[in-house]
């Protein structure tokens, strides 16, 4: 060997090698290196992404035998890969600004659940029905920890966010990054959903008084090594960190940070941003012991823009140019208000919002920011008043003895620029004559500036043209592209929108401005055919345009909707007859929107135009035209909602129902509803119906499976709901035709009770008219058939509250779900709406003797055993023996002896009366035998007097129940 070559070998073989990193496998494997390799100063993999490798590992789909994909199995590899994942998380201490920092939401959600399960919260348990005082420590922290997140994932996702600029397109990595999108919202919306119920949970936890846990390693592996314990009532439910009362609901509640300070182990507090909220909250409340707060600026300007002293506003905003207290974006904020309300009509704010923009712009000049585009835009037409009102504005903002020689420049070159880019040669002099402007300018640089205006050449006034069209619009000047860029993102004016993107183009053409703003979405349909468009402008006019009018949509700004489509659609009907179609059905989808939020709300029916424009698109059979399903859906459900029966079973053409799935659902609905409640052999329709939904229900119809565990679990739910989760969610469905939803709901009801493992069946109207066994109950999804159930019986009861039947299914709801006393909450509010709050007799076909043995066995579970024994008289044959039983209890929690009025069986009081007197109770015992000499009770009555006084009994007793419970 060479010297050269040994001197190399040596200098390769004494470089430090870096150690390779721990595969996520390895953990499986060795069960104390997870603790040791947390132990290290700088773990790698760190311990964000193996709460990722675990959860992805653990998510995993498998494929059988016949090459079918089924969810990830339920075994011991996964279970130990999730309860890996929490342990990670223990030893971050569930620090949520560490875990959101790192983690996806899904990712995240998944976490949490897993949490939830191991602190056993009983799945499908909404949290807010949860005492959580009643809890476990280590539970109810869990379920704290859950909703925390939310709150925070909710407001956090309402932020807009810039996208960041797209590197060269990969099909695959774009494919995950929009199933990791649309797996985001999914968990947004459902979080959403929840919202009022989070914020209801974190308000109980803070009239918590006891110290909470949470979950640490070592608990953790106590829950590993106890599989067979209930509620989590072992040593590792009341171990673990220790969470302060004081520190968990200064979680919660800034009004306790005070208590903790900066001595806090688990709870980290940003003061200056808690002083932030707590200044906001003081300019909301109106408390008269808080003086310091009304003199701050923040409450000052809040209480002028709420009371509509907009001249004291300016007043406050001169003062500021001087003192310089406010920020900058705070008085942009205002600005951006007042401009909002001026467009919606109030005219006298024009002249406020000239003002107090040129106190902003003023306040830039002297801070050496650039001149906003609003002032640009106000003074396009200037007159005497404002100039007079801009000098003024500039002789207050700056103290002359104290200025710098830099302040001073910068005002001298404002004024400068105001007179150069004036036309009218007075208000030029006003300026030029102004004493602060004879102060700031020189006598050569004076005359040097008035030599400039007089061989400048006339320029053309841009705004003296008429706008006659959408193509007419002149570009205003060049102004900063991104001040450009957020007046495009505020704009729903399609002609300044189209203005703006002129103008950026004409600074830069490198720029794809429809990708500015993350909240700008195009369904996918559309997308491939708007980003197709080879003119840069009108792909990105095109693209905004339809953006925002669906946004607009969807918060149901209507008016700024249709202008919007309607600008779109005069813009692509001259090159894209695709298009043109495109937006033809958005624009019948907004006025099917509008019409049901504004005339069809109040019951009137539609115009014939509007319902002859549905049938067309229904009909319509233009080729290669991209379509969204929601269009045909809401079709459908439109002819629905407006008892267009005879159109959908008679007049549609039958190649429109072989092909089009949501038509062939809505005829099979329309003539099932027109055929109740007629004879069995009329019933067809309805089983044909039935077998649509249930093939719609089962697992065979699931979309094929990601590559990504996590997204196919989403993809597996939203498969197997289908077209019918939709049908169950229209917001106007039962207005006009409230028959359409009770089919639905028995049909979905009927399918939920056929299950195997079903202990306690639903009631619902009509549930005989369906077939009653399904050839494969294996293929059918009954987790997302009790769901669609849930969420369709809670839709209709805020439609129609007083509903007896669907209340009934409500409370069988959640008597299923051992939730007793809502149950019982459900079976009374039932009864009381159909008999003047149990003033007149509830109907028989109401209260059942299945749902007197529901409510008894609900007052039973509840420890209530009096009220057991009252309710037993409610049956057609009194249930002597549960009511005996019942009254043998002696920890009853209910009013007992209290409720002896209510009784009217002598057999019952006379019990008592023995039971009272073999225990001792006398005074009891007494009033028993009160009960019992009433003349109304006595046997020889007539049937008459003794069904009256049951009646009354009955009537008392069930008010004092509903008392109780509503």
């Amino acid at each position: 060997m060479s010297a050269e070559a040994a001197d190399r070998e040596a200098a390769t073989s004494s470089r430090p090698c870096t150690p390779p990193q721990t595969s996520w496998f390895e953990f499986l494997l060795e069960e104390a290196l997870l603790e040791t390799h947390l132990k290290k100063p700088c773990p790698d993999p760190p311990p964000v992404q193996l709460i990722v490798q675990f959860l992805e590992q653990a998510s995993k789909p498998s494929v059988n035998e016949q090459n079918q994909v089924q969810p990830p199995p339920d075994n011991k590899r996964n279970r130990i890969l999730k309860l890996l994942a929490l342990k990670v998380a223990a030893h971050l201490k569930w620090d949520l600004d560490v875990l959101e920092k790192s983690l996806s939401v899904p990712v995240l959600n998944m976490l949490l659940n897993e949490l939830l399960c191991i602190s056993k919260v009983p799945p499908g348990t909404k949290h807010v029905d949860v005492d959580l005082s009643s809890l476990p420590p280590n539970t109810a922290m869990a379920i704290l920890l859950y909703n925390r997140w939310a709150i925070r994932t909710i407001v956090q996702s309402s932020f807009p966010v810039k996208q960041v600029k797209p590197g060269p397109p990969q099909l695959n990595a774009m494919n995950q990054i929009q199933q990791e999108k649309e797996l985001t919202e999914n968990i947004l919306k459902v979080l959403k959903e929840q919202a009022a119920d989070s914020i209801l949970v974190l308000e109980a936890a803070l009239k918590l008084n006891k110290d909470l846990y949470v979950h640490t390693i070592r608990t953790l592996d106590l829950l590993a090594m106890e599989p067979g314990m209930v509620n989590g009532e072992t040593e590792s439910s009341t171990a673990g960190l220790k969470i302060s009362t004081e520190e968990m609901q200064c979680q919660g509640s800034s009004g306790r940070a005070a208590a903790i300070g900066s001595s806090s182990l688990h709870c980290t507090i940003d003061e200056k941003r808690l002083a932030g909220y707590c200044q906001a909250c003081g300019v909301l409340t109106s408390s008269s012991n808080s003086t310091s707060q009304q003199s701050t600026p923040y409450s000052q300007i809040h209480c002028c823009m709420r009371c509509g002293n907009y001249q004291e506003l300016v007043k406050i905003f001169l003062e500021d140019n001087i003192t310089l207290r406010l920020p900058v974006q705070f008085r942009q904020s205002v600005m951006r208000e007042l401009f909002q309300k001026a467009q919606q009509g109030n005219d006298v704010l024009d002249e406020i919002c000239f003002r107090i923009c040129t106190c902003n712009t003023v306040c830039d000049v002297m801070q050496g920011r650039a001149i906003g585009i609003q002032f640009n835009q106000l003074f396009l037409k200037p007159n005497k008043e404002k100039i007079d009102f801009l000098l003024e504005v500039c002789s207050r903002s700056i103290n002359l003895e104290h200025a710098s020689e830099s302040l001073k420049r910068k005002m001298a070159a404002f004024l400068k620029n105001m007179c150069l880019s004036l036309e009218d040669l007075q208000l030029v002099f006003m300026i030029s004559s102004h004493e602060l402007f004879i102060t700031l300018l020189k006598d050569d640089e004076r005359k040097l500036l008035i030599d400039q205006m007089r061989k400048r050449s006339p320029r053309v006034n841009l705004c003296t043209k008429p706008v006659t069209s959408f193509y007419d619009i002149p570009a205003s000047a060049s102004v900063n592209i991104g001040q450009l860029e957020h007046q495009l993102i505020l704009s729903v004016d399609p002609w300044r929108i189209r203005q703006i993107l002129i103008e950026l183009h004409g600074m830069t053409s490198e720029r794809q401005f429809w990708t500015i703003s993350s909240k700008w979405e195009v369904p996918n349909v559309y997308g491939s055919v708007i980003l197709g468009i080879k003119d840069n402008l009108t792909r990105d006019l095109v693209y905004i345009l339809m953006a925002k009018g669906l946004h607009c949509s969807a918060i149901k700004d209507f008016v700024h909707a249709k202008q919007l489509f309607a600008a779109c659609l005069e813009l692509v009907t001259e090159f894209s007859p695709k298009l043109r179609q495109v937006m033809l059905n958005e624009m019948l989808l907004l006025d099917i929107y509008t019409h049901e939020a504004g005339a069809g709300a109040s019951g009137e029916r539609p115009p014939p135009d509007l319902i002859s424009r549905v049938r067309g698109y229904l009909e319509m059979r233009v080729p290669d035209i991209p379509l969204r399903q929601v269009v045909a859906e809401e079709c459908v459900a439109f002819m629905l909602n407006w008892r267009e029966n005879e159109y959908l079973t008679m007049q549609v053409p039958l190649l429109l129902v072989q092909t089009n799935p949501y038509v062939k659902l809505g005829q099979l609905l329309a003539a099932t509803c027109k055929e109740l409640p007629g004879p069995k052999e009329s019933r067809r329709t309805a089983k044909d119906l039935w077998e649509v939904v249930v093939q719609i229900c089962s697992v065979s119809n699931q979309h094929k499976r990601g590559s990504d565990g996590r997204v196919s679990l989403i993809k597996q739910r939203e498969s197997t709901l289908g077209i019918m989760y939709r049908y169950v969610s229209m917001k106007y469905l039962i207005k006009s035709e409230p028959l359409v939803l009770t089919t639905i709901l028995s049909l979905f009801v009927k399918l939920h009770n056929v299950r195997e493992d079903i202990v306690n069946d639903i009631a619902a109207e009509h549930i005989s008219i369906w077939p009653s066994t399904i050839p494969n109950l294996q293929s059918v999804d009954f987790e997302a058939v009790a769901v669609t159930v849930k969420e369709l019986v809670s839709y209709a009861l805020t439609i129609n509250s007083n509903n007896h039947f669907w209340l009934i299914i409500q409370a069988d709801i959640y008597f299923a779900t051992n939730q007793y006393s809502a149950a019982l909450h459900y079976y009374l509010q039932a009864g009381a709406v159909c008999s003047d709050f149990f003033n007149k007799m509830v109907p028989p076909d109401v209260y059942t003797d299945q749902v007197i043995k529901r409510m008894i066995k609900c007052c039973s579970l509840l420890n209530c055993h009096t009220q057991v024994a009252i309710l037993c008289q409610f049956l057609r044959e009194i249930d002597y023996k549960t009511a005996f039983k019942a009254l043998q209890e002696q920890n009853s929690h209910d009013a007992m002896d209290s409720y002896y009025d209510y009784i009217w069986d002598v057999t019952i009081l006379e019990y008592l009366t023995y039971l009272h007197h073999k225990r001792g109770e006398t005074d009891k015992r007494q009033i028993a035998i009160k009960a019992i000499g009433q003349t109304e009770l006595n046997a020889s009555n007539p049937e008459e007097v003794l069904q009256l006084a049951a009646q009354r009994r009955k009537k008392k007793f069930l008010q004092a129940m509903a008392k109780l419970y509503f």
